[in-house]
């Protein structure tokens, strides 16, 4: 590893900030000079001095800080070469681990509270570095985290998407660590750095090219005891939750193996008791008692032929395997095995076949619809003749056909649309498998299906706010996220974004219906619970009562204020840095004899 690289990762000699000396020197203990030497040592202690090095030392130990060239063993002896070895690599590993650790806490596995674990862990490398080590330390905890997390992008195209989005969003990791780093010299730290880590899922849903906002720490919340939050604030509250929580996890630690019969470490301890009474307090607002009635709702999953990117070119396949399916389930309906649903729903691309321009494809989604007697949504791509192609879903009625379309509004960068499509072919031709873009539609879809008002967010849609928020503003009473997984295998992301949809159903109070390809379809009441879901790649179809609701929770009627109050505690945070940095600038100018 090269010296700028090291450095970078957080191994250079950590020194006392212009604040931290200057305070230090006036011999003043308060709590903000205490944090600010904190900062110096990168050891979570107390400053000190050493006499005759100016190094900052731990109040705890008594020895001059780890990483300064006075760096000693117990008995004052210097250390040795390979104990300041494992030093200078062991924050850099403990980050990686601690990404590591924030994967494994996301499902499919329901390890949820492995989360404020892992941010402590975090934490631990983080507190009190520099601000280019914080960057470097962020950016290796994003790969940790993100480089499994993500590896379903490999599938069918190989490593090169995968490695490139996993590197891309680690980079912006490691812009929330840089932040964190800066703030962890604050008093009440873990507030401002769990603020800052909102603001970084902020940036990371917006840019670049719109946004990527899969994993978000609120994405691995469904099974979790913050989960109630989401209904009060939305997914930056339940994520701001999760990182206070793990960073007071580290702070009460550190302060109280520190001082342990001081009044900071009950404050510590309160930052993660606090995210803790706030969820249990939320619970009221779950609920899943029908409103406006009940709605017998159904889902098809047709299934496909063959997993992987090939699935396009098996559109009729896949439409013959969905209108078969419905008819199954109309015949099952007759039989009296199952009741009659009010309304169906297919999946995205379900017809890859435009039925307005193919005749035999109108025919065969028409005689499914009637077989089956009620209003269906069906998931297809409509090819006009000139300008971006539309990923739609059509309201289908059994006597007047095709009544209302809804078009996707978040179009997929690099999967449904290529951005600089010249530029990205010089490292894959598999470019050109997107040979013609997908344009956005631009309002909400909600389809009045027998009385019941459904509102569509297709597939990538549902990781973002705005597009699950507007979609029940517009009157939606259930959420449809029909989706298509065909391309990812039998990968981890299908558990993935099932997560996101039990989240969903919890922040806006609706039951949610999730229609798959080849699944995992699922039907998930307004509590987040899973009432019915499919194996993979099997044909099937679920039918279950559900309740119909129109009250909005406060996560609804907020929309992104609980967002961008954190942000602008966020930015508080940094403006306090700036202000302590420029006084102790001025004081130590102040403090400086002139030369003669």
């Amino acid at each position: 590893m090269s010296s700028s690289v090291t450095r970078a990762a957080g191994n250079e000699p950590p020194q006392p900030s212009a604040a931290a000396s200057t305070e230090a020197a006036n011999g003043t203990a308060n709590g903000a000079v205490t944090s600010e030497g904190t900062a110096a040592t990168g050891t979570g202690q107390a400053p000190g001095n050493a006499p005759g090095t100016g190094a900052v030392t731990s109040a705890g130990a008594g020895t001059p800080a780890a990483g300064t060239p006075a760096a000693a063993g117990a008995d004052g002896a210097p250390a040795s070469p390979l104990r300041r070895g494992a030093a200078r690599f062991a924050r850099p590993v403990l980050a990686v681990l601690a990404g590591a650790l924030l994967y494994a806490s996301f499902p499919p596995r329901p390890l949820w509270w492995l989360a404020p674990f892992a941010l402590a862990l975090l934490a631990g490398c983080l507190h009190g570095r520099r601000a280019r080590a914080g960057f470097g330390l962020g950016f290796l905890f994003g790969l940790g985290y993100l480089l499994p997390l993500l590896v379903w992008t490999s599938e069918g195209v190989g490593p090169v998407p995968w490695l490139a989005l996993a590197t891309l969003e680690a980079l912006l990791i490691g812009l929330t660590g840089l932040g964190i780093a800066l703030v962890s010299r604050l008093p009440a730290w873990p507030l401002w750095a769990a603020a800052v880590w909102v603001a970084g899922e902020a940036l990371r849903a917006r840019a670049p090219f719109g946004g990527f906002p899969w994993g978000k720490l609120a994405f691995g919340q469904a099974d979790g005891l913050f989960l109630p939050l989401a209904a009060l604030g939305g997914t930056p509250l339940l994520s701001f939750a999760v990182a206070l929580c793990g960073f007071g996890l580290y702070e009460a630690l550190r302060v109280a193996r520190a001082h342990p019969r001081r009044t900071a470490a009950a404050l510590a301890a309160l930052t993660v008791a606090a995210p803790i009474g706030a969820a249990l307090a939320a619970r009221p607002l779950v609920s899943d008692a029908a409103e406006d009635g009940t709605a017998v709702a159904a889902v098809i999953q047709g299934n496909v032929p063959r997993a992987g990117f090939d699935f396009n070119a098996q559109r009729r396949a896949v439409l013959d395997n969905h209108a078969k399916r419905t008819v199954q389930l109309a015949e099952d309906v007759k039989a009296g095995r199952v009741p009659k649903p009010d309304f169906v729903v297919w999946p995205e691309n379900s017809s890859d076949i435009d039925p307005f321009t193919q005749p035999d494809a109108y025919d065969v989604i028409d005689k499914a619809v009637k077989a089956i007697g009620v209003p269906v949504a069906i998931g297809s791509v409509l090819v006009p003749e000139s300008g971006p192609l539309r990923n739609t879903m059509i309201l289908w009625d059994p006597v007047k056909g095709p009544t209302d379309t809804y078009d996707k509004r978040k179009i997929q960068p690099f999967g449904e649309r290529m951005p600089m499509r010249s530029f990205v072919r010089i490292f894959s031709a598999d470019v050109d498998r997107v040979r013609r873009d997908f344009g956005p539609g631009k309002e909400p879809g909600v389809f009045d299906m027998a009385g019941s008002g459904v509102g569509m967010v297709t597939c990538y849609e549902a990781a973002f706010d705005d597009a699950v928020r507007s979609t029940v503003r517009a009157g939606a009473q259930v959420i449809a996220v029909p989706s298509n997984n065909a391309t990812f295998g039998r990968s981890q992301m299908t558990y993935q974004q099932l997560a996101m949809d039990r989240i969903r159903a919890v922040e806006h109070s609706r039951s949610v219906l999730v229609p798959v390809t080849s699944g995992v379809s699922a039907v998930i009441r307004p509590d987040g619970t899973i009432v019915q879901q499919t194996r993979m790649f099997t044909a099937d179809a679920l039918v279950a009562e559900i309740p119909l609701r129109s009250t909005e929770t406060p996560a609804t009627r907020f929309g992104p204020l609980p967002e961008y109050v954190l942000l602008a505690v966020a930015a508080g945070g940094f403006g306090w840095v700036l202000t302590r940095r420029i006084r102790a600038r001025r004081a130590a100018g102040a403090g400086t004899p002139e030369a003669s």
